[in-house]
């Protein structure tokens, strides 16, 4: 019954990545896949709430901070990117990839969507477990997860805001206000302490512990691979990024250096 609920989970994820996949070949834009991250999460877990009717406070719980934060990403993705056209990152791929659509779907959507299933995987076992009363890690999880969504959704506001002023009003063309004065990437930040939160959440249910390759997935991905290293090699060649670099951390907040 375990491996069903697995199983079945991961079959939906790949159809709801697929849907995706077949409107992004419709809008020649695979720029989409972007705002199916979030919302990729929040039809997980609703999902296996659904298919176990397993409802109970930990699992209602852990259902609704997962669909605020999948929501709110999703939205901001969509609001930012809406009109844009597709990703410079995609527009490249689809210059140079022979067979595009086909490298396209399992490449880009699938390979999401393997991700999406293993970084849930906690999400899946909370939703699948007997209910047993609240424990003090469920409010340290739900603490250490506010503290990240409220990283991660004051980065992604205060940038938005900063890239909408006039260039008269900006202290240079480098956001280093509010959050981004105590780091460098307070919204990569904010999503591993999300996750993080979510994992302690976890280990309220029994075996929840094995699941600790989840937050680990997701930190190394966002630390050393698909977030900060991006940005950084992007501003290697930017001088007042580089000052700012200087005095502020890549990622844990901390004073700024004098």
């Amino acid at each position: 019954m375990l491996t069903s609920i697995y199983l079945q989970v991961l079959l939906f994820i790949y159809a709801f990545f697929t849907a995706f996949f077949l409107l992004a070949v419709y809008k020649s834009d695979n720029s989409i896949i972007d705002i199916a991250w979030g919302l990729g999460y929040v039809f997980a877990a609703n999902f296996a709430l659904y298919i176990t009717d397993n409802f109970n406070p930990r699992t209602i719980l852990i259902t609704l901070i997962v669909s605020v934060w999948g929501l709110r990403l999703a939205y901001h993705i969509m609001k930012r990117n809406w009109g844009k056209g597709e990703d410079y990152r995609y527009q490249k791929w689809r210059e140079n990839w022979d067979n595009f659509y086909l490298k396209s779907y399992f490449r880009i959507f699938i390979l999401q969507a393997t991700l999406l299933f293993i970084i849930a995987s906690p999400i899946i076992k909370v939703i699948n477990s007997p209910y047993q009363a609240l424990k003090i890690s469920d409010f340290i999880g739900l603490a250490v997860w506010g503290i990240g969504f409220f990283f991660e959704a004051a980065a992604d506001k205060q940038l938005q805001d900063f890239i909408k002023k006039p260039a008269e009003e900006k202290d240079g063309h480098i956001m280093k206000e509010g959050v981004w004065k105590y780091s460098r990437h307070p919204n990569y930040f904010g999503e591993t302490l999300i996750w993080w939160g979510i994992f302690i959440i976890t280990l309220s249910v029994s075996g929840g512990w094995k699941f600790i390759y989840s937050p680990i997935l997701i930190t190394y991905l966002l630390l050393f691979v698909s977030g900060v290293p991006l940005l950084e090699k992007r501003y290697a060649n930017d001088e007042e990024y580089q000052k700012y670099a200087e005095k502020t951390n890549k990622f844990f907040p901390w004073l700024p250096k004098e």
